[in-house]
């Protein structure tokens, strides 16, 4: 006898990475040497002052007990000066930031906290498939939001006013943005921001790639005026400091949705590794020159994969920041789905498709920076060959 499942596992599906790495896994295990250009999960180390801070403090008795559901307070300082150098944005540690487990986790966190089942969210036709796939599983109704392709993938803020109605609550942004690689701008951010007000909406920013080959300085949906007053940015180490597998991020917010958000998290997870945050703290003092360090790895990185894009015939749009590369494909490529298969299965090259970002994808592929240039030239090789 097979117990049925809750109807939320069928509104949504295995995530696609889940599934292709599998695959992955497969081919190697069949001994092939599979170059992996699909996933955006750092290869490079977290500074040294980071590691020498985890081992230290992993040695201390302290370290292995509960931790607060808040974050110590060291952290949370060191988020704070974080957000004052980079963005020059001022938060109180004590009330307006709370560290999480991984960004990912505050999607659904914010979401279980100001969704309802019914509530209209409105989430990017192109963007980070959990925020479509947890509004679902907390019973909300998507809408997807058009973005400008002709205007370096902006939203369109007119279209968008006609998707507004009584119901609509939340709003999904992320820039730099993933997977078009559109920079965050302050004009963007003004607009968003005018546009929650105007229509009483909750404005959920996700920030996790301001430091990544960012071609000015990096940007905070916080620091526009009035931003406190409705919105929400969630923020991550992962990219920024190469500490994807820590699970260490972040939500800031005003004091009202912090302690709201707290009631959600706090009975579904406890507080991070005492260790982890002491190391946490040691890489968000990371200097300038050791950021600028990391971006001229992943502008190497970034020369091969525009010469991958060329070799398949190509374009993109040469503004683009973060760890990928999107590139549109060329009338001769029947889809994205068979040159992906055709490439893993030929070349044993994996490179994402755009649609599993959403419908307007469909003409679009996406590669990670995230491994060494030496290989994504010998993908390129193959791909000559």
């Amino acid at each position: 006898m097979i117990i049925e499942t809750a109807l939320r596992t069928r509104q949504t599906s295995e995530y696609y990475f889940s599934v292709k790495l599998a695959e992955v896994r497969k081919l190697i295990a069949e001994g092939h040497d599979v170059i992996n250009l699909g996933i955006g999960n750092p290869d490079m180390m977290p500074s040294e002052e980071t590691l020498q801070a985890l081992s230290q403090a992993a040695l201390k008795p302290q370290a292995h007990g509960y931790q607060p559901y808040v974050g110590t307070i060291a952290f949370r300082n060191a988020i704070a000066r974080f957000y004052d150098h980079t963005y020059g944005v001022k938060l109180d540690a004590n009330t307006e930031i709370l560290p999480l487990i991984g960004s990912k986790e505050g999607i659904t966190h914010i979401s279980l906290t100001f969704l309802d089942p019914g509530d209209e969210v409105l989430v990017p036709e192109l963007g980070y498939p959990a925020y479509r796939a947890v509004s679902q599983m907390v019973g909300a109704v998507v809408k997807e939001y058009p973005l400008r392709e002709d205007h370096g993938w902006q939203p369109d803020w007119q279209a968008m006013e006609s998707l507004v109605t009584p119901r609509t609550k939340l709003l999904w942004l992320n820039y730099p943005h993933m997977p078009t690689g559109a920079p965050a701008t302050l004009a963007l951010f003004e607009e968003a921001v005018a546009f929650a007000r105007r229509n009483r909406i909750l404005l959920c920013h996700d920030n996790p790639y301001s430091l990544v080959l960012n071609k000015q300085a990096p940007l905070s949906l916080l620091s526009v005026p009035g931003a406190m007053d409705l919105a929400i940015e969630l923020n991550s180490m992962s990219k920024s400091h190469n500490m994807a597998g820590w699970r260490l991020g972040w939500v800031a917010a005003a004091k009202p949705y912090i302690t709201a958000i707290l009631t959600i998290k706090s009975n579904v997870d406890s507080g991070m590794f005492w260790a982890m945050q002491e190391a946490a703290v040691a890489a968000l003092g990371n200097s300038d020159d050791w950021h600028r360090a990391r971006n001229e790895v992943y502008q190497g990185r970034l020369d091969a994969a525009q010469a991958f894009l060329q070799a398949l015939g190509c374009t993109w749009d040469k503004t683009q920041e973060g760890m990928f590369l999107w590139g549109k494909l060329p009338d001769s490529v029947e889809s994205a789905e068979s040159l992906v298969n055709r490439l893993l299965l030929e070349k044993h090259v994996f490179i994402a498709p755009g649609f599993i970002f959403g419908p307007k994808g469909q003409r679009y592929i996406r590669l990670s920076l995230c491994m060494p240039k030496e290989r994504i030239w010998e993908a390129v090789e193959r791909i000559r060959s």
